[in-house]
């Protein structure tokens, strides 16, 4: 599921800021390369795991140079399929929606400061 209008998308920020930020808030950097990174933060509920993904693209240079400059993209939620692989069709539950949109307003306000 596609999250439209959060503020996050079109923030550019170099690498390590915006590492430092995804990772301050729980973020993960699991998928990457040199033009894409991911950004994933778990969230579960009784029987399902979902995952909160911001992706971000390069403007200027390559991943792993601490100065890149990246660009956000808006976030999309999805239900995790065993053994890997995310449905962005599933539906998702309005508690774990929630816990989204709450971690995105975090995010939209550390990335407003930059």
């Amino acid at each position: 599921m596609l999250l439209k209008d959060t503020g996050i998308g079109n923030k550019e920020l170099i690498l390590a800021e915006l590492d430092e930020i995804m990772n301050g808030l729980g973020f993960i950097r699991w998928a990457w390369d040199y033009n894409h990174a991911t950004y994933d933060y778990k969230m579960d509920d009784r029987s399902n795991t979902y995952y909160l993904r911001v992706p971000a693209d390069v403007v200027e240079g390559g991943l792993e140079d601490p100065h890149t400059l990246l660009k956000t993209d808006e976030p999309f939620i999805g239900k995790h399929l065993f053994p890997h692989g995310l449905d962005y069709d599933a539906e998702v539950p309005k508690a774990i929606l929630d816990s989204a949109n709450r971690k995105l307003s975090q995010l939209k306000e550390k990335l407003s400061s930059y």
